[in-house]
């Protein structure tokens, strides 16, 4: 498959989700409450056939889900994200029995999914997670707290990354499918800048069995690292999808401002600051469609790419929405603009699944590797 270029049925598809983004999906969007799931949303990406796409597509296809809704409708990007993301763990690693229970439901957009990774004294350090899964009998006991989990505490299941040999490092993590009505199990929302669900989760001896393990004892980490390698390329695509939304409003808008005499695009200095922009976002959309070929490929530096792919595209989106912003000017800060929307939304994914340090930290130790 060209790295490099869309064939035309691809860039059809790309054409219809944003159409579908904009007639289906944003009105509902705009209904729901921020920092609540929006479950009429899910619901419709289930029964548009996103969700289900999720547990087939490679790299490459969620990459273009994600770039595409982007563009329209942030809210339907995360969501769609955020099912993949807690879902992918039971798809990838769950046993028949875990993938018959949850995954119909997670496609159809009955079930919530949720990524429990991170926790208080653990975020960009992930092998130095501490909630402890204690012997209980034949299964085990989960104590301890996990903190910024996306839509928690509202999710439905969780899969969950807990300590089960004391001091392994990330050799002694083992990931566990935990519905949320398991006793012992609560939480509570956390206020964040980004407008989807974030919460805390308190694990206060929740009990899990054998059969809740997904994958193998101990070899959680891995289950980890294979959804992060998977979607940080896609945590790319979702940024560039934001700096294509700001740079299509900076081009609008500079084109049609009356300024000093003239549009503002005949102003040089408008004009070269559209240009880098442009350049810089069409640079990160290629480094994002790389490593996922690389990724459906099953090539050897997919760890590299996809960290270099997060990298470049989070902080061009940055860089790029805060451009169109200065571009605007003060309309662009009011309340319900979509620049504002876009400067509040393209903050977080610099952080998540792997901050930008964490990104080059990955590079660096991969190209020394070599």
């Amino acid at each position: 498959m060209p790295v490099f270029s869309l064939d035309p049925a691809q860039t059809a598809w790309c054409a219809e989700l944003r159409a579908l983004a904009a007639e289906r999906l944003r009105p509902l969007a705009e209904k729901g409450e921020p920092g609540h799931v929006n479950r009429p949303l899910v619901a419709a990406l289930g029964e548009l056939g996103l969700l289900g796409r999720l547990f087939g597509a490679g790299a490459l296809e969620l990459c273009l889900m994600r770039e595409s809704l982007a563009q329209v409708c942030t809210e339907a990007e995360t969501a769609l994200a955020l099912q993949g993301l807690g879902a992918h763990p039971v798809a990838a690693s769950g046993t028949p029995g875990q993938r018959a229970r949850w995954l119909p439901e997670v496609g159809a957009g009955r079930a919530i999914a949720a990524f429990a990774l991170s926790e208080p004294g653990a975020g960009s350090d992930a092998a130095a997670l501490a909630m402890e899964a204690v012997p209980d009998g034949p299964g085990w006991r989960l104590t301890g707290e996990k903190c910024w989990i996306s839509n928690a505490p509202e999710a439905d299941f969780y899969s969950v990354f807990a300590r089960t040999t004391p001091g392994a490092g990330a050799q002694g993590v083992t990931a566990f499918l935990v519905p949320a009505d398991r006793p012992g199990l609560s939480g509570g929302p956390l206020d964040m800048l980004s407008p989807h669900p974030i919460g805390s989760l308190l694990f206060d001896g929740v009990p899990v069995g054998p059969d809740d393990v997904l994958g193998e004892v101990d070899r959680g980490f891995r289950v980890a690292m294979t959804t992060l390698n998977l979607f940080r390329p896609s945590v790319g695509a979702f940024a560039v999808g934001m700096a294509q939304a700001a740079l299509d409003a900076a081009l609008a808008h500079t084109a049609e401002r009356a300024a000093f005499g003239g549009a503002l695009k005949d102003l040089q200095a408008v004009s070269h600051q559209v240009a880098e922009m442009a350049t810089r976002t069409e640079a990160a959309r290629l480094l994002v469609y790389a490593a996922a070929a690389a990724y459906d490929e099953g090539a050897a530096d997919v760890p590299k790419r996809a960290a270099m792919a997060k990298l470049l595209a989070t902080e061009t989106a940055q860089y790029v929405v805060d451009a169109a912003v200065q571009l605007h000017g003060a309309r662009a800060l009011r309340r319900g603009h979509l620049l504002e929307h876009l400067y509040r939304e393209v903050r977080a994914p610099r952080i998540y699944e792997g901050a930008t340090e964490v990104q080059r930290t990955i590079i660096a130790k991969e190209l020394y590797a070599t």
